[in-house]
């Protein structure tokens, strides 16, 4: 992530530099108001499969409506987000348009590790309930996950599945050798808090002889994954419940070689809980493995900007998700080393390994038993 694109400035900064800040910010926050139309109406898709189109080609082929799709069209171009392939001088329903090479991935190829698109879902879905943050920060409690609704659920699994088809079981999983030979091998491992399952859907392709069981709390997501798995052949061979992972001990103590827990033990209400559950279903000799943000070790301000998008998710999400279970920790999104391996050696682990795994954006941490 390019620093010199969200520079903070300086605490002695003019009056004027915060006001072009916020001008910028809002322009940013149109932006994405506008690429969740073009997404959720299936027009940057037609102008990628049948482009350049006009606004009534667009329309048309869309079922919408022309007026709507013209002003969108100008927005985008103007933008430059889109490019205009005719002389603008033509009338507005004349010119054609299509969407700018280096924007393609970005706004339409699921599998591209560029295609951060769906974040404007994930914001517009946080939107939606501003009264009901506004509310529990007044009152207390939370507005849950199930609360945010579809978009905040396809954003996230769309965010994160190009890492967990490609990048996990070729790149990094490569590098932590003793995980690599267990999965290699004929490992059972759980997936706890699998969202839609793009993480063992992505192991199970690149380890076909493991078998992998996701878990999460969500039913919407553990019928998506399902239906993932399913269309990739995989259904056989990986599995999703909708099941609280702090009672699999109950039914599946030692059952597992590996159990890994990707981007979820912050949102948990109970992580001590889960980690606890984790370090139960695993064997004697099992794999712990917890991906989670790559927050700076200790609190500092200003800040770069992961540290800053992090926090951004924090109180639009995290926190109040994690926080609508009574009694819920409320750690948020920006859960530093030092707090899981409070709640890991409240579990029952000996200790918190940090794997040596550059990622710009995760942090990989392998509990030991």
């Amino acid at each position: 992530m390019s620093t010199d694109l969200f520079e903070t400035p300086a605490a002695d900064a003019e009056p004027a530099v915060f006001a072009d800040r916020l001008l910028a910010a809002t322009l940013g926050g149109m932006d994405l108001v506008a690429i969740h139309l073009g997404r959720s109406l299936g027009w940057y898709q037609a102008l990628v499969d049948d482009g350049p189109l006009t606004s009534v080609d667009l329309a048309a082929r869309t079922g919408t409506q022309e007026r709507y799709v013209r002003e969108w069209l100008e927005q985008q171009a103007v933008g430059g987000w889109l490019l205009v392939e005719d002389d603008p001088a033509l009338g507005a329903t004349q010119r054609g348009y299509r969407v700018a090479p280096g924007a393609v991935p970005v706004l339409t190829d699921p599998d591209s590790p560029l295609h951060v698109a769906p974040v404007a879902g994930f914001v517009i879905a946080a939107c939606r309930r501003i009264d009901d943050l506004a509310a529990a920060s007044r009152a207390g409690g939370g507005v849950s996950w199930s609360q945010f609704g579809d978009d905040a659920r396809t954003a996230q699994a769309a965010l994160n599945r190009p890492l967990f088809l490609d990048e996990l079981p070729r790149q990094i999983i490569p590098t932590i050798p003793e995980l690599h030979t267990l999965l290699a091998g004929a490992a059972r491992v759980a997936d706890i808090g699998t969202g839609e399952g793009w993480s063992s859907i992505g192991l199970a392709a690149a380890f076909p002889t493991s078998t992998f069981e996701g878990f999460d709390v969500d039913e919407p997501s553990v019928a998506a994954a399902n239906g993932h798995a399913a269309g990739r052949g995989l259904d056989g061979r990986v599995t999703f419940s909708a099941v609280d992972a702090a009672r699999l001990h109950e039914s599946r103590a030692g059952a597992f070689d590996v159990v890994m827990a990707y981007e979820c033990v912050h949102d948990m209400p109970d992580p001590v809980g889960v980690l606890a559950a984790m370090r139960a279903i695993a064997r004697d000799d099992g794999y712990v493995l917890v991906m989670d943000e790559r927050t700076a070790e200790s609190f500092a301000a200003p800040a770069d900007p992961v540290e800053r998008l992090l926090y951004g998710y924090s109180i639009v999400c995290c926190l109040p998700d994690g926080l609508s279970t009574p009694g819920g920790v409320g750690t948020g999104t920006v859960m530093r080393p030092s707090v899981l391996a409070g709640y890991a050696e409240s579990a029952g682990f000996s200790r918190v390994e940090v794997l040596p795994v550059d990622h710009e954006m995760f942090r990989f941490y392998r509990l030991h038993l």
